[in-house]
């Protein structure tokens, strides 16, 4: 059936249809979320287990080893990777893209439950919790208030400000930093204990005991039931001091008698700073599949409406992916802009023709506004890569459009009426339009399925950019000969050549009549194009020029909150006069800056610090020369690991080496370490290898303790309560109306500094006494790794390598020459993980995506021009895009990145469709009776100058983005480089190349058929 006659002879039928498609786009883009980056649901589940006190050695063991075991045969398990630190083990579980994550957290729960009787009789109920939030903190908020306490002030966050956030829909997550929280500390004087003969351990207890709310059963009273309760808790701090306590010894005395009794904070473990004045932060979270932009507006918009019903609130915020999801969002709808407007004023420096401009223009909001209809059913978002996509498509999506304008406007100009035109023209190129838009499809398509992350991205860009084409093709078959019909003007008859056609001809023919010698030219082209790449670098991402940035700051084991909190207020003393900063949030008592200024405090560290510098947006240096000038700055501070840690992917590269033995894992890694930190241009280079940190180990004497009837159960909680109070869930609770708050007991803060102290303490017997802890326990000092990392159930070092820029290919490089990563010792192997597997991932991915792209376009053509060697012929001009590109790259100094390769794959696209003009055009001349030779030439006479348009259509749509006019240039700008170089040498050659390639290819076809051809008889 022919479409393009039917909207000719019946227009009403194809408006009404893109009515509803444009009317279905512009519904769906204004409920389409806005991201930076696409939502990556790889299901990962967390296993935390914690056991208050407990060194990382002794989790690894008892804990962390066992939750491994239990979830290692977990059905579509990807990997594992575990994080001890001191009290806590972290485990983190990410499957593979197809499983359900909510199946994956059922089987990973069912799997602790069986191993939970395994696990030590104190640790706390294991969490298991399936990651749904998406990215790092979204925003970070710096909070004071006037004439509030700390913990007012945090109360105020974790009750009022965490529940009006968590009402915005798409808020997964609201978390404080710093701050403290409410407690009742009832620090006990060891004299008095002592003098009682008492036991830390027995007094908390016997409060847990006794300060409880119990449900009591149920009663009959006159005819009616009753609930019983019993209550035993008080209400106040003065009401508890007053409580009795009994002793050993029968007695009964106050437990004012024993300890003093506050209601206070517990001991802080972290401390924030805004510019070096005391804060209390709050960290945002969004859930996946949901708008960056609209959620953090509507935080943003909660916040105020908070600070406008608190006046003493002042809430700063100090850190934010929105800002950069909504500049690339903006950036990217303006460049679709102005690509399309280029575009357009293409076509009519060619036609010179309001009409038949804007004929094709209508095919641009035609093709993209019905895309986001697609986009919205997909359950795709508007973020850099979907936006890339409709970016990279601008100049294509009114390619079919100038083809069939051109060709009617040929046919005008030959003296018919333009609805005969429109007609005759349609039906004529018909075939050439539909084959050069599924080939597009046929390419892009691939890119959909390409595996693992890499392929959770660019299924996004694949179906868009698919998508978009194939409805610019409907545009093209329905509307544009539709409009042309109906809004052309007769023209004069055009005779004569230009100039530039007569001369562009004369080449043609002289390539035509010295094939082998054009072939071969454009063999060598080719082969030249290839000599290239070992010039160009390679990386994952492009460094981008961001807006903040985040340093790490590491102490020794062991160091004291005060101490770090006083080290990153020197660091940031000396980093802010730098007049490019906006702001430093410091928070002292974290564990790095990848999930945001806060840290995960699941692990939080007291020795760790991080610094979140803010960068003016109006500013000269790059993000990656002010972080020089701060590494410099920082580089003397005594005793600190410095690293600058972000976001943004392809920023560093991870080293991780695995082995069982810790002692040769951590040589080999301090080798390994030194190597690196010798090659040139890097920034820090950081280790994730712990630290020792000293440690008292009280071993019990087994047969005294046995004498006396002591357990080493009772040992370790006398010590435990003495120093730490009891584990969280054994502490005896204050009910208040609004929440609960424990009640600690412990020594005394200023008695803990004694060395002496923990001989001196009393354990219970078996017979009812007590003795102090030195007659059945020996008192040593020793060390103990900080923290122990896992991954795929084996101790692992991660050493992190800040690129400072540089091309993550070439660093690489670097790395694996080096010797001491050659010569691993046995046991030790190195383990493909972070940005550096992605990046091998990727570029495997993309090889096999235009392998698939290439053979699919094939595919296409052998099924619409129905004969198998016309494909080949237009395959020629493939590989002739590969020189301008690499060329491009290598005048204006950019690397083959992921946003290059995304231009090769446009550029198959690009130059199949060049030919396919020129190739549907000759093999429809020879139908009609004409010579090969003539056939070609008028084909190049026919569609030079449609080929031409497209192609400085398309280049005029890539322009701005080549000049980095846009945010996020970094990003674009190289595949806007490779894409307009490839377009130049692809058209100028296929131009000449694929004429003299067709002639070869139907001569190689004919000798082949004839060989099989069965010889005429000979007449008598």
């Amino acid at each position: 059936m022919n479409f393009s006659a039917w909207s000719i002879h019946r227009p009403l039928p194809a408006i009404l249809v893109f009515i509803l498609l444009t009317a279905a786009g512009l519904l769906a883009f204004n409920r389409l979320a806005v991201s930076q980056f696409p939502d990556l649901t790889v299901p990962v589940v967390n296993v935390t287990v914690t056991l208050p006190g407990a060194s990382p050695s002794t989790l690894e063991t008892q804990v962390t080893r066992k939750v491994e075991d239990a979830v290692a045969s977990i059905p579509a398990l990807d990997n594992m990777a575990s994080i001890v630190n001191e009290g806590v083990s972290t485990t983190v579980l990410t499957f593979q893209i197809e499983k359900d994550g909510n199946l994956a957290k059922d089987e990973v729960r069912d799997a602790i439950d069986r191993v939970r009787i395994d696990l030590p009789r104190d640790v706390e109920p294991p969490i298991v919790s399936l990651v749904n939030v998406t990215g790092g903190d979204m925003l970070t908020y710096a909070v004071t208030a006037d004439g509030w306490s700390d913990e007012e002030l945090s109360w105020f966050i974790d009750d009022t400000v965490a529940k009006r956030l968590f009402a915005v829909p798409g808020v997964g997550s609201v978390r404080r930093i710093g701050g403290v929280n409410r407690e009742i500390r009832v620090a006990l004087r060891p004299e008095a204990v002592q003098g009682f003969g008492a036991s830390p351990a027995l007094i908390s207890q016997q409060l847990a005991r006794i300060q409880q709310e119990q449900p009591g059963g149920r009663t009959t009273m006159g005819g009616s039931e009753q609930a019983v309760r019993t209550l035993g808790t008080v209400d106040n701090a003065a009401a508890l001091a007053d409580f009795p306590i009994s002793m050993p010894d029968g007695r009964s005395v106050r437990l004012s008698t024993l300890a003093t009794v506050t209601d206070g904070s517990a001991t802080a473990t972290q401390r924030t700073t805004l510019d070096g004045r005391p804060v209390i932060g709050f960290a945002v979270q969004r859930t996946t599949d949901t708008s960056e932009v609209d959620v953090g507006n509507a935080v943003r918009e909660a916040v105020a409406a908070l600070q406008v019903e608190q006046p003493r609130l002042r809430m700063v915020e100090v850190a934010s992916t929105t800002q950069e999801a909504e500049n690339s969002f903006e950036s990217s709808m303006h460049m679709l802009y102005e690509g399309a407007a280029l575009a357009v004023l293409v076509v009519f420096l060619f036609l010179r023709d309001f009409r038949a401009t804007l004929i094709s223009a209508v095919a641009l909001p035609l093709s993209i506004i019905p895309t986001f209809a697609v986009m919205y059913w997909f359950g795709f978002s508007l973020n850099m890569i979907t936006l890339l996509a409709l970016a990279v498509v601008v100049g294509i999506l009114v390619d079919d459009a100038i083809v069939e304008v051109e060709n009617i406007d040929r046919h005008v100009r030959m003296g018919k009426a333009p609805k005969t035109a429109a007609l005759e023209a349609a039906d004529e190129i018909g075939l050439a339009v539909i084959a050069t838009s599924c080939t597009l499809a046929a390419v892009f398509i691939p890119v959909a399925f390409m595996p693992g992350i890499p392929g959770k991205f660019f299924r996004e860009f694949g179906w868009t950019a698919a998508a978009a084409v194939m409805f610019s093709l409907l545009v093209a078959r329905l509307i544009t000969p539709m409009m042309a019909a109906y809004l052309l003007k007769p023209l004069p008859e055009h005779k004569g050549d230009s100039k530039l056609m007569q001369w562009y001809l004369r080449w043609v023919d002289r390539a035509l009549r010295h094939r082998n010698a054009t072939l071969a030219i454009a063999l060598g082209i080719f082969i030249g194009s290839l000599a290239l790449l070992p010039l160009l670098k390679v990386t994952f991402i492009p460094p981008a020029d961001g807006i903040q940035s985040t340093v790490l700051i590491e102490l020794p084991p062991g160091t004291a909150l005060a101490t770090t909190e006083e080290v990153a207020e020197t660091a940031r003393r000396r980093i802010a006069d730098i007049p490019e900063i906006e702001r430093v949030f410091v928070t002292a008592g974290s564990t790095s800056g990848t999930g945001g200024p806060g840290g995960d405090p699941s692990s939080a560290e007291l020795r760790k610090a991080t610094l979140t510098i803010r960068w003016k947006d109006d500013r000269g240096p790059t993000q990656y020369e002010l972080e020089s000038v701060v590494r410099e700055r920082l580089a003397d501070l005594p005793g600190v690991r410095l690293s600058f840690q972000g976001g943004e992917p392809g920023r560093a590269l991870q080293l991780v080496l695995a082995g069982d033995d810790p002692v040769k894992l951590a040589t080999a890694a301090r080798d390994v370490e030194r190597g690196i930190r010798q090659l040139p241009g890097l920034g820090t280079v950081s280790s994730s290898a712990a630290l020792v940190r000293p440690e008292i180990i009280v071993r019990p004497d087994a047969a005294r303790a046995a004498d006396l009837g002591v357990s080493t159960a009772d040992i370790a909680a006398a010590t435990r309560v003495a120093t730490r109070g009891d584990y969280e869930q054994f502490l005896a609770k204050l009910n208040l109306p609004e929440r609960q708050v424990p009640i600690r007991v412990q020594l005394d803060e200023a008695a803990l500094s004694d060395p002496t102290l923990l001989g001196q303490l009393r354990v219970p017997t078996a017979g009812g006494g007590s003795v102090p802890l030195s007659s059945v326990a020996e008192i040593t000092t020793a060390s103990g790794p900080s923290q122990i990392d896992r991954f795929d159930r084996r101790r692992n070092v991660t050493i992190t390598v800040d690129l400072n820029g540089m091309a993550m290919g070439e660093v690489e490089q670097q790395i694996d020459a080096l010797p001491a990563l050659l010569n691993l010792p046995a046991g030790v192997e190195r383990q493909a993980a972070g940005d550096s597997e992605v990046f091998a991932e990727m570029f495997g991915g993309f090889a096999m995506a235009m392998v698939a792209g290439i053979f699919c376009v094939y595919g296409v053509l052998l099924l619409l021009f129905n004969h198998a060697s016309q494909p080949i012929t237009i395959l020629v001009a493939v590989p002739l895009a590969a020189g301008g590109a690499f060329g491009a790259l290598l005048i204006t100094g950019l690397d083959i990145s992921l946003s290059v390769l995304i231009g090769l794959i446009l550029l198959i696209g690009i130059a199949v469709k060049n030919s396919i003009l020129l190739v549907d055009y000759a093999v429809m001349a020879e139908k009609q009776g004409m010579a090969r030779h003539d056939a070609l030439m008028d084909a190049c006479h026919k569609r030079a100058r449609p080929v031409i348009m497209t192609t400085m259509a398309m280049g005029a749509g890539m322009l701005p983005i080549a000049l980095g006019l846009t945010a996020d240039a970094s990003f674009r700008m190289p595949m806007a480089v490779a894409v307009i170089g490839g377009l130049i040498t692809s058209t100028v050659l296929s131009l000449i190349v694929v004429p003299a390639a067709f002639t070869l290819v139907d001569d190689a076809e004919e000798w082949v058929l004839s060989r099989f051809r069965k010889p005429t008889p000979a007449t008598a």
